[in-house]
């Protein structure tokens, strides 16, 4: 996937902030959104005036990008210069999703959108800071499949407080019942500087997490999805593109506050404010905070590491699997990941071999 190319728009308002949200969110910035649409515009016409590549995928992830006006989105997500067979993606507030703007998504060229479930069990969900009905997710789905929107993720969390194997397994189950194409599942971490970190007694404990995703591996392969990455779960043909060049290591533009880029080696992004990243477009400076190259041995292990996670695994010379017996095993001559191996992922890139 080296000769693809993608963008990113962060959009970084939301109604209120998880507890357990480490990302460039603001909940007192909503009288900026339409000056940072605007940035946002100036900022990408920027771009492909310098010669921007056309885009092969387009993610629109947040905060929350369903708080800010939907054709006002749809304006953004045109101003992209993207390919005809282009993944365009957007994050999606069950709350917020309603047919008419699925509608707008869609005829600006959305063809994937990614719900914020996070769990069907209404305690889970308080827990986490949710503020969402289960049943809200039921009508989002049904207002994505009316807008001929093509696919669908559904992002769920597990290791939350008091939820416990039963509440995952019903958060599984409910998931599976609306018959996502995709599915991301991710335990819960603990990030430096949240209010959740400074709460250990809120904190995930580790078995628990292993029992809940190898429930979540057993159930989703029977409901026919394919574990693809550690997290992430699809259909064949609906593994998220966006994702994928990430993990291949691809080229991408960030745009917005805090929103990342890596171009030919290089990694930058820009300052984490929405006031910062509006007062630097309009003054026609760079908005870019800070960056790092990595040199060829360093971005060759990180490339191994990122192949680890994918079901496509490394190369047979990368790893002594033979000393990994139940974590790793042979496909085609690359050692991947079993499912027991995908608990152990970070352990097991530390014996790749540089």
């Amino acid at each position: 996937m080296s000769d693809v190319f993608g963008a990113y728009v962060h959009i970084p308002f939301c109604s209120k902030r998880c507890d357990y949200c480490a990302f460039a969110t603001f909940t007192d910035r909503h009288h900026l959104i339409d000056t940072y649409l605007e940035a946002l515009l100036s900022d990408i016409a920027g771009h492909v005036r310098a010669g921007m590549p056309v885009c092969d995928t387009i993610f629109v992830g947040g905060g929350t990008p369903t708080l800010v006006p939907p054709s006002a989105l749809a304006r953004v997500i045109a101003t992209i210069p993207r390919s005809a067979t282009a993944e365009v993606t957007v994050e999606c507030n069950p709350d917020d999703v309603t047919p008419e703007m699925m509608r707008i998504y869609a005829d600006a060229g959305v063809n994937r959108i990614s719900i914020g479930v996070q769990s069907m069990v209404p305690e889970v969900l308080v827990s986490l800071g949710r503020t969402h009905l289960p049943a809200n997710v039921t009508r989002a789905v049904d207002a994505v499949r009316s807008s001929g929107i093509g696919t669908f993720n559904l992002d769920l969390i597990y290791g939350g407080a008091g939820e416990r194997l039963v509440d995952w397994e019903r958060t599984l189950t409910g998931a599976l019942a609306l018959d996502p194409p995709h599915v991301s599942a991710y335990a819960l971490t603990i990030e430096a500087g949240t209010p959740l970190a400074s709460q250990p007694e809120r904190h995930p404990d580790d078995d628990d997490l292993a029992d809940k995703y190898e429930m979540a591996d057993d159930m989703l392969a029977a409901g026919g999805l394919l574990n693809y990455e550690v997290s992430n779960w699809a259909r064949l043909g609906h593994e998220c593109r966006h994702n994928l060049l990430y993990w291949h290591q691809s080229d991408y533009q960030g745009f917005g506050c805090a929103a990342h880029s890596h171009i030919a080696g290089r990694r930058f992004w820009n300052v984490r404010t929405p006031d910062r990243y509006i007062d630097l477009v309009q003054a026609n400076e760079s908005p870019e905070s800070a960056g790092e190259e990595l040199d060829a041995k360093a971005r060759r292990i990180e490339g191994l590491q990122l192949q680890l996670r994918l079901r496509e695994g490394v190369p047979f010379e990368a790893l002594d699997g033979d000393a990994l017996p139940g974590v790793v095993e042979l496909r085609d001559n690359r050692w991947v990941l079993t499912q027991r191996g995908r608990l152990m992922a970070n352990d097991v890139s530390l014996r790749l071999k540089d």
